[in-house]
């Protein structure tokens, strides 16, 4: 599934190779999808590439190569989740709700990493005990995909329980969308006008953001693990 972005770039590439024989410039990227810096089509080729739709050749200038392109194009632009409305619901009086089960959908993949696309469709439900829905927030539930974030105890595989919210405190673990196209599972940090999104692991580096380049998504509020 690739992002609006990610299916623009392809297009755009494939267009001027077919008339020219070459792709275009970082620069001509850049322009052609209104990006501010050329470290956004930077991510957007990483992105291609690993999901094997591009190839970069070594030591060649403007050195791009179209393996395969997408069937259709995904409508999704970005990570938008789709939720499960409020805390669990019950009779007025009922006791116990702490103790129930309701069932959310698990919305994809999130990436505890290098920044993924969350895939918005629903792969499966999955149980989650109503005491982690005790707020009147909004909840949906990820799979996480890497291992930066095992020392906080998140494991590749695991569920995450988010909670619906647009900002965060220092120290939160947040899904963070980033540039509009990419989300991750990252802890919070806010340094003045800028952003970092820490990994729980010393082999990932801390990735540091403008604030207009980050728009919190949602709170990790559970965990669900299976063995």
């Amino acid at each position: 599934m690739l992002t609006r972005k990610q299916y623009d770039l392809l297009h755009f590439i494939h267009s001027r190779m077919q008339r020219d024989g070459v792709p275009p410039s970082f620069d001509e990227m850049k322009d052609a999808l209104d990006l501010r810096s050329k470290s956004g089509i930077h991510r957007l080729i990483t992105a291609l590439e690993e999901r094997g739709f591009i190839r970069r050749l070594p030591h060649r200038a403007r050195a791009l190569e179209i393996i395969r392109l997408p069937e259709t194009l995904e409508s999704s632009a970005g990570f938008e989740p789709r939720v499960l409305d409020g805390a669990p619901r019950g009779p007025a009086g009922t006791a116990g709700l702490e103790t129930a089960a309701f069932e959310l959908p698990v919305m994809g993949r999130i990436a505890a990493g290098t920044p993924i696309e969350a895939i918005q469709q629903v792969s499966r439900h999955i149980a989650v005990p109503g005491a982690m829905l005790a707020s009147a927030n909004r909840h949906y539930a990820l799979e996480v995909k890497g291992d930066s974030m095992i020392n906080a105890g998140i494991n590749s595989g695991d569920i995450v329980v988010i909670q619906e919210q647009q900002s965060a405190q220092n120290g939160d673990i947040v899904v963070a969308l980033i540039e509009g196209e990419e989300a991750t599972l990252k802890t919070f940090r806010r340094r003045g006008s800028t952003i970092a999104l820490e990994a729980a692991n010393p082999a990932y580096e801390t990735r540091l953001y403008q604030d207009h380049q980050v728009r919190v998504q949602g709170k990790l509020v559970g965990l669900i693990r299976t063995y």
